[in-house]
């Protein structure tokens, strides 16, 4: 794939089209037009200023090395069979709160929607928690009940103590959900994951959200937005991962989730 080919792909991709990208490069579109039939090139400030706005580095712009043209995908499972599967599994188990949970979670998140370029309900996140958890052996109604219920105090107008659940699980909720603390940003990370530390419930339930959500983060963050994320888990949530792990009940899942954000944040630090 020439020059122009790619541009034109990455270009499609942002979902732009020739005017909109000379618009953002102060050009007219016939320069563009130009550049995607391989006709000219542009100069070196544009050039370096069309890398930055396709998220394309100059090598990928000029290999002539094919690149193939992937299917994206952001809904990877349908919420409806997720949650008919937590829903059978927690009246399999008898877990009480759960089934309490998934009725609550649905309401209170209908409508909410999962930032990116194709949004998707809002409720796929903690039902994926949910699912993950199982997958890894967990059968604890406390864990499945505070992964379905993590968002709605934060997200939703949900008092705390409207939750179906019992005062350990409010306690974990209550500590994941950033709005219980009225802090500066610049000292929020240190008091949110130091008070988190203190509860276990909480350390698991933090982790199996942050491995969620560097599964997706390449769908809806910046680069920057990701350096970030990758720097803040590494500092914070891995550390989590010794309080699980003290749990002997939860030892294999902290294995587990260990490896699986090591791997994700390994893959994404290689491609940044």
């Amino acid at each position: 794939m020439r020059f122009g080919e790619k541009v034109t792909a990455a270009r499609k991709k942002k979902g732009w089209t020739q005017e909109k990208l000379a618009e953002q490069l102060q050009v007219s579109f016939q320069a563009v037009s130009l550049w995607e039939r391989n006709e000219s090139l542009p100069d070196t400030a544009h050039l370096l200023q069309l890398s930055k706005l396709l998220n394309c580095s100059l090598d990928d712009l000029f290999s002539e090395e094919a690149t193939p043209q992937w299917t994206l995908d952001s809904r990877l499972f349908n919420e409806e069979r997720m949650y008919t599967y937590v829903t059978a599994q927690a009246r399999a188990l008898e877990l009480e709160q759960t089934m309490l949970a998934l009725p609550m979670m649905r309401e209170k998140h209908a409508g909410q929607m999962r930032k990116g370029p194709c949004p998707i309900p809002y409720m796929i996140h903690p039902l994926t928690m949910a699912c993950h958890a199982l997958a890894m052996g967990l059968r604890d109604d406390d864990v499945l009940s505070a992964l379905l219920l993590h968002d709605v105090v934060e997200d939703t107008d949900t008092a705390l103590e409207q939750l179906p659940v019992n005062e350990h699980v409010r306690e974990a909720i209550r500590l994941v959900s950033w709005n219980s603390y009225d802090l500066p940003e610049s000292e929020i990370d240190e008091a949110y994951y130091g008070h988190i530390a203190e509860n276990p419930l909480a350390c698991l339930i933090k982790c199996i959200d942050r491995c969620n959500n560097l599964s997706g983060m390449a769908d809806g963050f910046s680069k920057k937005k990701m350096m970030n994320y990758v720097c803040r888990t590494e500092k914070y949530v891995l550390p989590l991962l010794e309080v699980v792990k003290g749990v002997p009940k939860w030892n294999n899942a902290a294995w587990l989730l260990r490896y699986q954000m090591k791997a994700l944040l390994e893959t994404v630090k290689r491609l940044l």
